[in-house]
C-alpha cells in the first residue's frame, strides 16, 4: 500500500472483531513507531503491548472508576455517559498498545535562562516530548492501516494514568502518554468529512 493510499484509508475504528492481534504484529507496529522522530533524537519512550483480556477488562475498569470520581457532581448524565464510553472503547479490542515516556534533557537546559526552567522551556517550545509522541503514533495509526488493522488512538484513558501504570507496572521516571487500540476491524467506519484545502492551507511566499 502506498503512503498516500494508508492516510485516505486510515479511519478511527472502535468496534473490533474478535480476532487475536499477533505478537510479530504488534512488534512491527512499535518498531516503526520507534522510527519516528524524537526531539533531541532522545532515547525517551518504549511501548508496552497489551494482549491479556483480563487485563485490558482491569484497565478499563479502573478508566470507569476513575471518570465516575471526577464527574461524581455532575447533572449532565448523558455527557457523562459519552466521555466515559469514547474513554473506553479500548475494552473491546484484542489489543492495546501503550506510548511510555520519561523525560529528556534539551540542549537549551545547559544554557542560562533567568526565572525559565526546564518544563517552562518545554511550554515554551510547545511540549516538542508530546509533538513526538504524536509522530510515533502516527506511525502506528498509518502502519496500522497499511497492515489490514484497525485502530483508535487514545486520550481520555489517561485521566487514570496513576492506576493504569500500577496495573502496568510502569515506575518513575517512565510516564504514560497515551495508548493505541488495535485490532481487525468489525466494520470499517466511512470517511468523516474533511475541511478543504481551501480552508486549511495558506501559502506564504
Amino acid at each position: 500500500m502506498e503512503l498516500v493510499q494508508a492516510i485516505e484509508v486510515r479511519r478511527t475504528v472502535r468496534k473490533f472483531a474478535n480476532t487475536p492481534v499477533s505478537a510479530d504484529l504488534l512488534r512491527e507496529l512499535a518498531r516503526r513507531a520507534g522510527l519516528a522522530p524524537r526531539v533531541n533524537n532522545a532515547h525517551f519512550w518504549k511501548f508496552i503491548a497489551v494482549t491479556q483480556t483480563r487485563l485490558i477488562q482491569d484497565l478499563a475498569a479502573a478508566v470507569h472508576q476513575r471518570i465516575a470520581a471526577l464527574f461524581a457532581d455532575t447533572t449532565r448524565a448523558a455527557v457523562l455517559k459519552t466521555v466515559d464510553h469514547f474513554s473506553t472503547v479500548f475494552e473491546g479490542a484484542p489489543a492495546v498498545l501503550f506510548l511510555a515516556m520519561q523525560p529528556y534533557k534539551a540542549i537549551a537546559d545547559d544554557l542560562e535562562i533567568k526565572g525559565v526552567d526546564h518544563e517552562a522551556l518545554n511550554a515554551m517550545r510547545r511540549h516538542p516530548d508530546l509533538q513526538s509522541a504524536g509522530a510515533a503514533v502516527q506511525n502506528i495509526l498509518l502502519s496500522a492501516a497499511e497492515l489490514g488493522l484497525g485502530a483508535c488512538w487514545l486520550s481520555g484513558m489517561m485521566v487514570a494514568r496513576p492506576e493504569l501504570e500500577k496495573l502496568l507496572h510502569v515506575q518513575a521516571p517512565w510516564e504514560l502518554v497515551t495508548a493505541v487500540a488495535v485490532g481487525k476491524p468489525e466494520t470499517v467506519p466511512a470517511a468523516r468529512p474533511h475541511p478543504s484545502l481551501e480552508e486549511i492551507f495558506t501559502l506564504i511566499a
